[in-house]
Formats: structure tokens, C-alpha cells, sequence
């Protein structure tokens, strides 16, 4: 195969992987779809946005239906007064009601609602991220240097106050221009994956200013990976205000421009 070849395959493989970020990212209930998010207390409330009244105490998240009103749990259609459970940190459910969902979940130790409708706004308005046209000298080599232990990591939110905690499993070490630069890694969705989350030279200008992230694949049993700066995301924090998105350990701060991946959105 000859290098254009090689450079062709690389932009179409970019092409089709972005085609289908992007209808995750706009599809009915995804976090485009989000129309506000509730922080639960003991006192139960009610929202124009979802059916019933909400509340969290010790024994987790209870939502109590008024007479009229349903929604579906795992296929189950519930009425009055439900319980959730205590939901883990990081966690989290979903309930339907007619073309809609609520996201049950708990972030920082809080629990949390975000109802998701197909006509919310930032969704039907939504006409795509642009991005760096796909460049296979930005799909860096790399070497995964595995902690002996996973580091039990608390960065940031671009929520004030709020933390997020991660057990960090390694670093991968990776160049530019010559220099040698690092970055935490934790563990990603993928058995063996890695993710990191970044910003860069282009944050704040060409980029979303508090964070973009990035999965890699498995290490080889060297630690040899592909750091494919390519595949830079947004997170939901770049388009809804309704996000509790991680902010990166100050080490993946980079001290270079990555021109790669995605932009700021419009």
C-alpha cells in the first residue's frame, strides 16, 4: 500500500468514526437532549420538566407520582411512590415518560435528575462540531507505564465545588516535536482501555477552554500504544450547562498546541 493510500484510508476510517460520534452525541436522549439538571434534597420537589415529586435521603432516591401520572423502569410501568436506591458515585439510571427520559444518577456525592426531550432546543438546534481535518501525524506512539497500584485520583469539576474521583492506573509517555510529554491515565470503557482526559495550547482558542478527552486502546504486553489525537471529543460540558463534566489532573495540562480533533463548538 503506498502512503497516500495509507493517508486516504486513515481520513475515511476518521470520517466514518466521527459520522457516528456525532449521531451519538445528537440522538433523542443524549445529553444534547438534557433540559436542566436537579440537585435532590430530603424535601421533596417537583419540576416542570418530569413527572412527580423527587427527593434523596439516606435509603437513596424516591420519586412519588401524583394520581395520572406514570413512567416505565426497566419495562415496568410504575405509579405513586417508587424508590431508586441508593445509587454508587459515578452512577446512575434511566425512567421513561411518553417520548422522554430522566437520568437518575449521582455525581460528587450528590444525587442528581436531568430530564432528556427530543425537542429540547440545544438538540433540535444542534448542526454538527467541527473539527482538524484528520492528520495521521497526530496519531502519536506512545509507551504505558502502569502505576504498581491504582492512585486514587479527585480532580475538578466545571460544576464549582463539586470533585470527581478516579483511580488512575498509569501514565503514557508520548513526543512532539521532541519533547517528551505525560499523561494520567485511568481505566476506559473497553477491557484494558485507557482514557485521559486534556488540555492543550489550542484550549481556550481553538478548543473548548476545560477539557477534551480521548480513548486508547489496550496497551501491547511492551505498553506500546497509539495516541490518536485524532479522536479528541468535546464532553457535554462544550454544549449544555446541565453537565458535571471532569475537569484534567493538572499534569495533563500540555505545554503544546494539539491541532487535532475537535473544536469548539459554534
Amino acid at each position: 500500500m503506498t502512503a497516500i493510500d495509507d493517508t486516504e484510508t486513515f481520513a475515511q476510517d476518521w470520517a466514518v468514526w466521527h459520522e457516528e460520534h456525532e449521531k451519538r452525541r445528537a440522538s433523542p436522549h443524549g445529553f444534547l437532549a438534557i433540559t436542566s439538571i436537579r440537585w435532590l434534597t430530603e424535601e421533596p420537589e417537583t419540576y416542570d420538566d418530569v413527572p412527580g415529586a423527587w427527593s434523596s435521603g439516606p435509603d437513596g432516591v424516591v420519586v412519588s407520582l401524583a394520581p395520572g401520572e406514570a413512567m416505565v423502569v426497566d419495562g415496568v410501568e410504575i405509579t405513586g411512590r417508587h424508590s431508586f436506591g441508593v445509587i454508587e458515585e459515578g452512577g446512575g439510571t434511566t425512567a421513561a415518560f411518553g417520548d422522554a427520559v430522566v437520568e437518575i444518577a449521582n455525581r460528587g456525592g450528590s444525587d442528581i435528575i436531568r430530564p432528556r426531550h427530543p425537542d429540547s432546543p440545544v438538540l433540535t438546534g444542534y448542526r454538527g462540531t467541527e473539527a482538524y481535518a484528520p492528520d495521521v501525524a497526530w496519531a502519536r506512539p506512545g509507551r504505558f507505564i502502569a502505576f504498581e497500584m491504582p492512585i486514587t485520583t479527585t480532580v475538578g469539576s466545571v460544576v464549582d465545588g463539586l470533585e470527581h474521583v478516579y483511580e488512575a492506573v498509569g501514565e503514557i509517555e508520548f513526543e512532539v516535536a521532541g519533547a517528551l510529554h505525560r499523561l494520567t491515565a485511568f481505566p476506559g470503557a473497553a477491557p484494558g482501555s485507557l482514557h485521559v482526559l486534556f488540555t492543550d495550547e489550542t484550549s481556550g482558542r481553538t478548543t473548548y477552554p476545560a477539557n477534551r478527552t480521548l480513548s486508547i486502546d489496550a496497551p501491547d504486553a511492551d505498553g506500546t500504544v497509539v495516541i490518536d489525537f485524532n479522536r479528541a471529543t468535546n464532553l457535554p460540558c462544550a454544549y449544555t450547562d446541565h453537565a458535571t463534566c471532569p475537569l484534567p489532573p493538572p499534569e495533563n495540562r500540555l505545554s503544546v498546541a494539539i491541532e487535532a480533533g475537535e473544536k469548539k463548538p459554534a
